[in-house]
C-alpha cells in the first residue's frame, strides 16, 4: 500500500489537492487498521457521532493544509 504518492504532493488545483488529502486520510487509515470487519465497526460507530466525523474532517484538513503548502497555496 502506498502512503504518499511517487510523483510528489504537487497538484494542478485546490480540487485536486483536496481530493488527494481525503485519499491520503483514508490510505492512512486503512494502514492503521487493515482488518475489514474491524474497520466497518469503526465506520458505523463514527458514522453516528458528529465527533467522530468532526475528528475525521480535522484529519482531511491537516493532510490539505500539507499538500496546499507543497503546491505553494496554488499561487
Amino acid at each position: 500500500m502506498e502512503l504518499v504518492p511517487s510523483n510528489s504532493l504537487k497538484c494542478t488545483s485546490p480540487e485536486d489537492g483536496r481530493r488527494l488529502a481525503i485519499s491520503l486520510a483514508l490510505q492512512t487509515s486503512l494502514a492503521i487498521q487493515p482488518d475489514e470487519h474491524v474497520q466497518a465497526i469503526i465506520r458505523d460507530a463514527y458514522t453516528n457521532n458528529p465527533d467522530g466525523l468532526i475528528a475525521a474532517s480535522q484529519v482531511v484538513a491537516i493532510e490539505f493544509a500539507t499538500i496546499a503548502a507543497a503546491n505553494n497555496y496554488w499561487r
